[in-house]
């Protein structure tokens, strides 16, 4: 009985170990998750000034254009970049 015990003991012993030590601290994955989640700068202007942002597939790749209330269409990064240049 007693042998039993301890081979009972010892799996959850080791359970116990591994848990505390795969504690989450922030970093390795949780930190790549947090790059993934950031929000586009330029997409948010464009929703701070009202517009409605539409994403197109270009030969280069894929390109956000901001729909602004006056029916003005412009690229977002040209938007952005315009409207906050140094």
């Amino acid at each position: 009985m007693i042998v039993m015990r301890r081979s009972l003991l010892l799996p959850f012993a080791c359970l116990a170990l591994l848990s505390a030590c795969g504690g989450s601290s922030g970093g390795g994955a949780a930190r790549q998750g947090n790059w993934a989640s950031m929000s586009n700068p330029a997409a948010r202007y464009c929703a701070d000034l009202g517009g409605r942002l539409e994403l197109r597939q270009e030969q280069a790749g894929e390109a956000g254009y901001c729909h602004l209330k006056d029916g003005t269409v412009v690229e977002e990064w040209q938007l952005y970049r315009g409207r906050n240049s140094l």
